[in-house]
């Protein structure tokens, strides 16, 4: 007997800038919070594949808060991001440079559970940004990206 493959929803935002996915995860929300927070374990939950290490930032981000990232898409660069919205337990979404932005929200489901939905939210990038983006063919490998993460972040939440 094999077990069935773990997916995350995508969800249609009806704005192709904007592409979210979600998947319950039974573990509560501080301990998903807590692996969300801390920027060293980004990588382990990283859907775009794009994370080489962790070089920077502090070990729980807060609002404010800074991170700088080792990352490869093509070439070896690094990145600087700025959490930009947060609220313990329930949400935190960071940017770099670009203005794009991967946002998480947490909703507790009781048992539990908890209920998360990831975000690129490419709306706030300025038009330049929006001209890389569309070169590279960002919008429909993100939409992937976002919905690998959150089956990583599962795996990861939930280990025995």
């Amino acid at each position: 007997m094999s077990a069935e493959k773990v997916r995350s929803e995508i969800l249609d935002t009806g704005n192709p800038r904007i592409k979210s996915a979600r998947i319950i995860i039974d573990a509560r929300p501080e301990y998903i919070f807590s692996i969300l927070s801390d920027p060293r374990r980004h990588l382990e939950f990283d859907g775009t594949s794009t994370i080489t290490a962790s070089i920077s930032g502090p070990k729980e981000l807060v609002l404010g808060s800074k991170f700088g990232m080792k990352m490869h898409l093509g070439m070896d660069y690094r990145i600087l991001n700025t959490v930009v919205e947060y609220k313990k337990n329930e949400l935190i979404a960071w940017r770099h440079f670009g203005r794009w932005r991967w946002r998480y929200e947490l909703v507790e489901l009781g048992d539990g559970r908890t209920q998360v939905t990831e975000t690129f939210d490419g709306s706030y990038a300025p038009e330049a940004a929006q001209l890389w983006l569309n070169f590279r063919k960002a919008y429909p490998w993100t939409q992937l990206a976002v919905a690998k993460s959150l089956v990583r972040l599962k795996e990861l939440a939930e280990k025995p």
